[in-house]
């Protein structure tokens, strides 16, 4: 039997998405070690191997099957648009991607006005501005603290991921339209799936019937 690899996003979402997998019976006890420093982790009674990677790689590694399934918030999987199977949204970590701004900027989306966007994800931002809204922008990449743009005037709204819209509001912004809902989704490569369909859909199934 080959190696079931699972890659999964480093940090907050890879603790929850083990205690959600604990619940189908999928554990692994080297994980547990916080002060470990390895990067692969196997269980070899299961025939399943793990790894931890940046979120916005996971998507790479599935796609390109170093890892049979991914498990990776919907905003790294719509940043980065790679082609892969979004089979099971785990509901961890919800929250929704926002355009977001001072009251003021309400009437320049209404009216369709060429505004300003800042945004740490260039390519939502564009497919929702785009795509769904048919109004042209200017989209700026940001790596940092996003909810400055509007503030110091790079640009006149954001396109950012809102949890509670607490650091919106101590920084005099709110939520001007939503663009989509967001959690962990499980993604799965094509070849994968076809290969190894059985042991994949059974992870699928055993998902479903605890979420």
């Amino acid at each position: 039997m080959r190696y079931l690899t699972i890659a999964l996003a480093k940090g907050r979402l890879a603790e929850k998405t083990m205690e959600l997998f604990s619940e189908i019976g999928i554990n692994c006890e080297e994980m547990k070690d916080k002060k470990t420093r390895k990067l692969l982790f196997v269980n070899e009674e299961l025939g399943l191997k793990f790894f931890l990677a940046k979120a916005g790689d996971v998507p790479t590694y599935v796609e390109y099957g170093a890892a049979d399934i991914g498990v990776v918030g919907k905003d790294t999987i719509l940043e980065e648009g790679r082609k892969i199977l979004e089979v099971v949204d785990l509901k961890l970590g919800n929250c929704r991607m926002c355009v977001c701004g001072p009251a003021s900027a309400k009437e320049l989306l209404k009216h369709h006005e060429m505004i300003r966007v800042a945004s740490k994800y260039p390519h939502i931002a564009k497919d929702y501005f785009y795509n769904k809204k048919h109004q042209t922008v200017e989209i700026i990449k940001l790596n940092g603290s996003v909810e400055l743009a509007p503030i110091v005037g790079l640009s006149e709204v954001i396109v950012d991921i809102v949890e509670t819209g607490s650091t919106l509001r101590e920084n005099g912004l709110e939520v001007l339209e939503e663009v989509c809902p967001l959690s962990a989704r499980m993604v799965v490569n094509n070849v994968s799936m076809k290969m190894e369909n059985e042991r994949i859909m059974d992870i699928i199934q055993k998902l479903k019937a605890v979420i």
